[in-house]
């Protein structure tokens, strides 16, 4: 990549740019040599496009004072993506253990895992090499589950902020004795609570985070793993915290049988009760969601995190996307690292859009195509995966992220579309959706020449 932007700080600057967004799910908005204008804190103050009357004007003062800076050739601008579900401590057993059921999976590999975060050193060292890689794989939010420990989460927190990543951090609570090992849990429901409360206090005092690049979030792990004390107390907390909530819902059929045996209802409704459906919180998977739990997500204001390829590996089912956007539900997309074993958002969008095919078209070779059919109308797009992955996510939580557009983060990539090493391959013919398509379906790790969060450049 040729480089002639004069600032990698793009604050207080006026960036020439050519790129794509999709601020509304099926709809792609090419913006060709855009002046894209941000202020002192990374937020973008006007998008101006070429043939609008104060467009030549604002390019010529921004180039007088010295403020003009322009993307070369070849590179198109993205908005930064947004993962909606990562389990940051799995990060260390990306790719293993994806033979076994859910509840095989947590105590065999995932919870002896997380319970060395209790060694800071070995926490530190996975942390920032987990950061470290999204940034450069694009993803500039992150919405992170971290251990049931309150150091390492700390220190989680205060590496996001060090790398300059926008970020959510949640400590798990899991306290249930019936489904948490001895090794690996909170003494009670009143230590869920207070060790949850104490992470709150750390994120929201760290020097430097006066504007809340990173959040804390209210995270019980899931059902099976809370008492329904800390589920209460937690939902308490996060009213009067005023913190969002994270959690798993529906993930698999042993997950949501568990609290239909327990409870007598579904994930959703059974949450709800605790108070822990809040408008910016997100459930992860939600796979087995019925048409009353979408309307109650739908009034709650909570999102889905959709997570197609760890389902592929668990859910024992496909998360009914297309349902749950027509019904207003608010979704985006999760690697769910390490149920999902990605860490590209590029790859959940790949998934997605594939998983909505096999709903719609079947999978059962035996059976003859109008047979095979499970779910008439349920395929997406690449349109409607990029909008999940960037926009869409950014709705989800409630954070002006994932759109060029005035009052918004400038959180953003510069896609090398020429780097000898990456993926896209073009051939002089490319333009407008095809030219999307083909930087979503074939661009790597080498093709992300540039990551700004808030205007300035992380990685």
């Amino acid at each position: 990549m040729t480089d002639n932007v004069r600032r990698l700080d793009l604050r207080g600057q006026t960036l020439v740019a050519s790129g794509f967004h999709a601020p509304v799910r099926g709809t792609i908005d090419w913006l060709e040599d855009a002046l894209i204008a941000i202020d002192e804190d990374g937020l973008i103050v006007s998008v101006t496009r070429p043939g609008e009357a104060e467009y030549e004007m604002a390019k010529r003062e921004a180039g007088r004072a010295g403020r003009l800076a322009t993307l070369p050739a070849g590179t198109i601008l993205l908005p930064g993506f947004v993962d909606l579900h990562i389990h940051a401590p799995q990060y260390a057993q990306l790719g293993r253990g994806l033979d076994v059921p859910l509840e095989v999976w947590l105590h065999r590999y995932t919870f002896p895992l997380e319970a060395r975060y209790a060694d800071t050193a070995f926490a530190g060292r996975v942390y920032r090499r987990l950061v470290d890689d999204l940034l450069a794989n694009g993803t500039t939010t992150a919405l992170y589950f971290a251990t049931a420990h309150v150091e390492a989460s700390n220190l989680l927190a205060d590496i996001c902020l060090e790398r300059g990543q926008r970020a959510l951090v949640g400590k798990v609570a899991m306290d249930d004795p019936a489904g948490c090992p001895d090794y690996y849990r909170d003494a009670s429901p009143e230590a869920s609570v207070e060790s949850t409360r104490a992470v709150i206090g750390h994120i929201r005092a760290m020097p430097g985070n006066a504007k809340g690049r990173v959040l804390p979030v209210v995270t019980p792990r899931f059902i099976p793993a809370c008492t329904d004390a800390a589920l209460q107390g937690l939902g308490d907390l996060a009213r009067d915290c005023g913190c969002r909530v994270q959690t798993h819902c529906s993930e698999s059929d042993w997950a949501h049988g568990h609290v239909l045996a327990r409870h007598g209802m579904t994930d959703a409704a059974s949450l709800d009760r605790f108070g822990l459906l809040t408008a910016g919180g997100v459930l992860a998977h939600s796979n087995f969601l019925t048409a009353d739990d979408m309307d109650l997500l739908v009034a709650r204001k909570a999102a889905v995190a959709h997570c197609p390829v760890s389902n592929a590996y668990f859910a024992g089912s496909v998360f009914p996307l297309k349902a749950a956007l027509e019904k207003g539900v608010r979704v985006g997309l999760g690697t769910d690292i390490s149920g999902g074993p990605i860490a590209t958002m590029l790859d959940a969008m790949r998934g997605a859009v594939m998983a909505s095919r096999m709903l719609e078209s079947g999978v059962d070779p035996d059976l003859p195509p109008e047979q095979r059919s499970s779910r008439a109308g349920a395929r997406i797009d690449f349109r409607d995966a990029f909008h999940l992955a960037t926009a869409g996510g950014g709705d989800a939580l409630e954070l002006p992220v994932g759109r060029f557009e005035p009052g918004c983060h400038f959180d953003a990539l510069a896609i090398d579309c020429e780097a000898p090493q990456g993926g896209i391959r073009l051939w002089g013919t490319e333009a407008g959706d095809d030219l999307l398509q083909t930087i979503l379906y074939t661009a790597s790790r080498p093709n992300l020449a540039r990551i700004w969060v808030g205007g300035a450049q992380v990685g």
